[in-house]
């Protein structure tokens, strides 16, 4: 979609070239690749500042940062919150638990659910974590005036309302009423 070392300039004028005379609504395109591109150089931020000092990633830190904010939580209430994957989080869990910062236990009223929970290193941690971890959102954020980041964040969370609003009416229409096909990892099927 958008290179990591080519300005947006540079790869705005590579994509005209390219789609020529095919109708794009330019203004949305790169507002979307714009989404794109500050999200991964924001993640790609903090996971080689803040988040390195203490070995997590960014999406590691989410999951801390959901079962911190909202206490202990099923684990499909935590994949919600955390914008992932069930299979997901299995994995980020299980390395968080491996490291002691989070634990997980049967529900006590449904056993086929499991439920999340910091331990106390885990508190610990996103306690003491926080304050740098916020010190970098005013860090990315320093260019703009304060009205601007206001103004930043309610716009984008009008996309965001706009996805989760109307996003599954548009998915369903745009495959003819047929469920997504499972992802998949890129790789080729065994035996091909």
């Amino acid at each position: 979609m958008v290179s990591g070392y080519r300005s947006i300039g540079d790869t705005e004028k590579a994509v005209q070239a390219k789609l020529g005379d095919t109708p794009v609504r330019h203004a949305q395109m790169a507002a979307v690749a714009g989404i794109y591109r500050a999200a991964a150089a924001v993640r790609q931020h903090f996971e080689n500042s803040v988040l390195r000092t203490v070995d997590l990633t960014w999406t590691s830190f989410v999951v801390l940062w959901v079962v911190w904010i909202w206490g202990q939580m099923e684990t499909r209430r935590v994949a919600e919150e955390a914008g992932i994957s069930k299979g997901t989080l299995t994995g980020v869990a299980h390395t968080l638990q491996g490291r002691g910062l989070l634990e997980r236990s049967a529900h006590p009223k449904d056993g086929r659910l499991a439920l999340l929970a910091l331990t106390p290193e885990g508190e610990t941690l996103m306690t003491r974590l926080f304050p740098q971890f916020h010190a970098e959102e005013s860090f990315v954020t320093h260019a703009l005036a304060e009205d601007e980041v206001l103004n930043l964040a309610a716009l984008l969370r009008r996309i965001v309302d706009q996805v989760e609003t109307h996003g599954a009416d548009r998915r369903a229409e745009l495959l003819g009423g047929q469920d997504p096909r499972p992802r998949r990892s890129g790789r080729r099927p065994k035996g091909s």
